[in-house]
This record gives structure tokens, C-alpha cells and sequence, in this order.
């Protein structure tokens, strides 16, 4: 009577057990965000003014401290600025303030270029809702 041997099937799916758990980690793509929690603290007199990027609902992206706070800059010069004061700064605090009609992807894709340009992590502005403070946690 014949037998089937299977060992040799183990052995492959072992193998493939490793080299799924090796690339799995891999795959992973995605952008670090300091989260604002539900009661927070203004930011230190002390403390730098921060970098607060900007984009509009068509888009478009502003700087802070740029020579015109109000006029849009390219990504390309939004990226190389904020590089420059990166690396002249590397503890400086960059904050992200968006429009509620810009898309999710487009917020994403500019922490992601933020990231690129040298920023260690982005943080989200938001604004207090209108029904006064928020409770207490206790």
C-alpha cells in the first residue's frame, strides 16, 4: 500500500509562512500623527512660534511665516522652506490646518511630503465646537 509523503509540502508551507511574515511588515505605508486629546493645553509663551501649513478647499497650500502668509506656495517651495527651517530647528513644532471641504487623500499625501521634507511628526489643528467647552474627563 502507497503512501503519500507530506513532508516535503510542510516544508514549503513553512517557507512561505516566512516569507509572508518577513514582507508583510514591509507593506506598510503610512504617516505618524501626534492626535489632539479631547482636553488639551495651549502651547508655552516659551515655546517657538509654530509652523502651521495651510490648505484651502481648492488645494492650495500656505505657510505661516512665509514673506506673504496669505499667498499660496507651490509644494515644491512649501517642502524646501519648511526643510530649511527643519534642519536649522529640528525640535520645532508643525502644526497642519485644513479646510473641512479638502479630501482626506489630500491631507495625507501633504503630512506624507511634510514627512519627506524632514519633519518628524505633524501635528492637526482643529477648532473648539460652538456648544461651548467640552466636558471634563473624570
Amino acid at each position: 500500500m502507497s503512501e503519500i509523503n507530506v513532508v516535503p509540502y510542510i516544508d514549503v508551507m513553512l517557507v512561505l509562512l516566512v516569507i509572508f511574515m518577513v514582507t508583510a511588515p514591509l507593506l506598510y505605508h503610512g504617516v505618524d500623527l501626534d492626535l489632539p486629546e479631547v482636553s488639551s493645553t495651549p502651547l508655552d509663551e516659551d515655546e517657538a512660534e509654530p509652523l502651521i501649513v495651510s490648505i484651502d478647499a481648492e488645494g492650495r497650500v500656505y505657510l505661516n511665516i512665509a514673506d506673504d502668509p496669505d499667498e499660496a506656495l507651490s509644494r515644491e517651495e512649501l517642502l524646501e522652506r519648511v526643510g530649511g527651517l527643519m534642519s536649522d530647528e529640528p525640535d520645532r513644532r508643525v502644526l497642519l490646518r485644513g479646510d473641512q471641504q479638502v479630501a482626506y487623500g489630500e491631507v495625507v499625501a501633504l503630512m506624507a511630503e511634510l514627512q519627506a521634507a524632514g519633519v518628524p511628526s505633524v501635528g492637526l489643528m482643529s477648532q473648539p465646537p460652538d456648544n461651548g467647552p467640552a466636558p471634563e474627563a473624570g
